[in-house]
């Protein structure tokens, strides 16, 4: 039984839940910064902290889809504060808001009890947006993206990590 399902630790997941809602209004709010000033790359940076926050309390919880939608999360936000173009910044932050909409989705279904929680959810057009990005981002190398110390987040273990998800 995982820790989603033990009857005994629905506290623990209603304290993730909480602690979620409340990270989620931080990562609206430099979403929010950045639709004012796309430039701000200290915003970026600040989104993939606190996702990475996130990631870390989900995979410890064993909520992986949330953990694996955060990570992606985070890959976008450290990888997009390296540009400089404001276009493409606008497009990321709009990207974003559609993942932390999904996100706020998935916790609120497991808040209910649904540990499965991609499956009730329209994922095409995001997922396209996704691998456009992907492949704008496929040359910056980021060490806070890097799978372990030795190595960086590359294309294919983005991939995986979609893929993990179902996408």
């Amino acid at each position: 039984m995982s820790i989603l399902n033990d009857p005994s630790m629905k506290e623990i997941v209603e304290d993730f839940c909480q602690e979620a809602d409340s990270l989620f209004n931080f990562l609206e709010k430099s979403l929010e910064l950045l639709e004012e000033n796309p430039v701000n790359s200290k915003e970026l940076e600040k989104f993939g902290q606190i996702i990475d926050r996130i990631m870390g309390a989900a995979k410890s919880i064993g909520a992986t889809e949330i953990a694996t939608f955060c990570e992606l999360g985070k890959v976008i936000g450290y990888k997009s504060s390296q540009i400089k173009d404001v276009r493409l910044i606008e497009v990321v932050v709009a990207v974003l808001f559609d993942s932390l909409h999904m996100l706020r989705k998935m916790n609120q279904s497991l808040r209910e009890g649904s540990d499965k929680s991609m499956n009730k959810l329209n994922t095409k057009a995001f997922v396209t947006r996704l691998n456009w990005l992907s492949e704008k981002f496929k040359d910056i190398e980021r060490a806070s993206c890097a799978i372990d110390a030795n190595a960086t987040l590359s294309q294919t273990s983005i991939d995986e990590l979609m893929k993990s998800l179902g996408l």
